[in-house]
């Protein structure tokens, strides 16, 4: 037995919108829940930066089928089409039970908190209005409600500087002669490095949750949560989980550029309120590359334009025109955009926004079905961390926080149910894992190597694993990648482990996933734009060396 434990029923890994929303219901069920974040802070998470809102419904002119034909025409067909009908049957009314009539969310009203009508948008690629939310800091709102009626839970338990090492399985980590001969292996929880008493905790688990999010700070251009390198996904795929669709990053089209900053999300709201894209000689694009939806059109092709205008015109950025068609009052209903562009010396009721595109959403990720059940025993994932087939090859806008939250919801009600029905690990396999072996005793850990790797990684998934790939440029990332790795793998063996080194291991693994699933997806399509140029020799713009901070 080890001698540094905890057990427990649930373990939820992840503290945003679909592991709170799990690690809530579960424990509502009566289940004893671990809820761990690595963060100071469990509200520090993607859904708290989430801006534009959450896929409702847009009431009589709305259906079930018109929002499935949205998300399958944004993810171009190769959609999960089980996972498609489930969202868009349950997601509204789960919305509706849980963040609305329990949580009582703070949701923009038509006229009062009392009204029963909200005041609903739009957003790219969406057929009517149906985005419910609160003003440009939805998610902030979500999070919010969520991490204070779990703290009102008694049989829940949140950790926080908690970074997860691996998941445990019967196969490799029980010391019981009898696990190796379970035809199927079985997830029994997780080894966790305790950030403030530099110890590894093992928590035992009858079930456990990844709830870990994507892996957007592996690119130099994010908008996600530092910290978000694909940890989950990984540590998933070592312990066996299947994990599909690798290649579909979708960058978001507009965040604020700032040389020497990290890029602020510019919500596609913006863009369904009216807000328009133009390069720097003043021209509005958009209607070039789609005529019929312009500006409004999937994010795929967003991003893309704008990365085509940017080398066509050797600009480093073209400009969002808000002041100029947005007729909303800007700083009520974009009070958090406003206020970050004033601080910037911006003020977007006066004058457009300098922007680029940025890696945001991770379409793949691990294997489940419409339970968030993965295909390793005993552990489920909810989330970014997840591929459930919903966004197939490039997300529809709003439809992360909905997934999150009725993955998480369904999710929890499964294990629920097979943790009261006795479908659990014995109490002598448990006990059985093994104490976490430490990787070794070297004091070698050098910061300034650590952040040297990081950019590497960060600028070569950038350049050659971004918006625009060749086939040349995804095999000189593979090479680059797994050199690399072979090096990190072995600093990673002969040295104490702490919260960085384990993050920069789980990075750079989730770096080769993408690179090598991309390199062998020949098929150009959504958020996997693969160019073949007659010109090998087109530049692309140069990197800036405040832009490696």
């Amino acid at each position: 037995m080890p001698d540094s434990f905890k057990e427990t029923e649930c373990l939820v890994i992840g503290t945003g919108i679909a592991g709170a929303t799990c690690a809530y219901i579960a424990a509502k069920a009566g289940i004893k829940v671990c809820l761990l974040t690595k963060r100071s802070d469990p509200s520090i998470t993607n859904t708290n930066r989430a801006q534009g809102g959450i896929v409702y419904t847009g009431g009589a002119n709305d259906s079930p089928e018109l929002l499935s034909r949205d998300i399958l025409e944004a993810g171009r067909f190769i959609n999960g089409i089980e996972a498609v009908d489930f969202l868009s049957r349950n997601g509204p009314k789960i919305v509706k039970e849980v963040l609305i009539d329990e949580m009582k969310v703070g949701f923009t009203h038509l006229q009062g908190p009392e009204d029963e009508g909200y005041v609903l948008t739009r957003e790219g690629a969406h057929s009517i209005n149906r985005i419910l939310y609160s003003a440009d800091h939805t998610g902030r709102e979500i999070e919010k409600a969520l991490i204070e009626h779990l703290e009102r839970q008694e049989n829940v338990e949140i950790i926080t500087h908690a970074t997860v090492i691996d998941l445990i399985t019967l196969h490799h980590h029980s010391n019981d002669i009898q696990a190796r001969y379970l035809l199927e292996d079985r997830c029994a929880g997780a080894y966790v490095y305790m950030e403030k008493s530099k110890e590894v905790l093992t928590i035992l688990s009858q079930y456990t949750v990844l709830a870990t999010g994507g892996l957007g700070d592996i690119y130099l251009h994010s908008t996600n949560e530092k910290g978000t390198v694909g940890d989950g996904i990984v540590m998933a795929m070592r312990a066996g989980a299947n994990v599909i669709n690798m290649e579909y990053m979708q960058f978001h089209p507009t965040t604020l550029y700032m040389p020497g900053t990290r890029r602020f999300l510019l919500s596609e709201a913006l863009r369904g309120e009216g807000a328009r894209l133009m390069n720097l000689r003043g021209e509005y694009f958009m209607d070039k590359y789609n005529p019929e939806l312009k500006d409004l059109a999937p994010r795929d092709e967003v991003a893309i334009a704008i990365w085509d205008e940017m080398i066509e015109n050797s600009e480093d950025h073209v400009l969002l025109d808000i002041a100029n068609h947005v007729h909303e009052d800007i700083p009520t209903r974009f009070p958090s955009i406003y206020a970050t562009c004033k601080e910037a010396g911006i003020d977007i009721t006066k004058e457009p926004v300098p922007v680029v595109p940025a890696a945001h959403y991770f379409c793949g990720g691990v294997h489940v079905n419409t339970l968030g059940r993965t295909t390793l025993k005993g552990l489920y994932a909810v989330g970014e961390v997840s591929c459930t087939g919903l966004h197939g090859a490039n997300r529809l806008a709003s439809t992360s926080l909905l997934e999150g939250l009725v993955w998480g919801y369904y999710a929890a009600r499964d294990l629920a149910q097979r943790i009261h029905t006795g479908e659990t690990i014995g109490f002598a396999m448990l006990k059985s894992v093994r104490d976490w072996i430490p990787t070794g005793k070297v004091e070698n850990e050098d910061p300034a190597l650590i952040a040297q790797d990081w950019v590497s990684i960060k600028s070569t998934m950038w350049n050659y694993v971004g918006i625009v790939r060749t086939v040349q440029r995804l095999k000189i990332a593979i090479e680059d990648l797994r050199h690399m790795y072979l090096r990190i793998e072995e600093f990673y063996k002969e040295t104490p482990v702490s919260k960085d080194i384990i993050s920069l291991f789980h990075g750079t693994q989730a770096a080769i996933l993408v690179a090598d699933a991309a390199f062998r997806n020949r098929d150009s399509i959504g958020c996997h734009f693969l160019r073949c140029y007659k010109d090998a020799a087109r530049s692309y713009p140069a990197m800036r060396s405040d832009d490696l901070r």
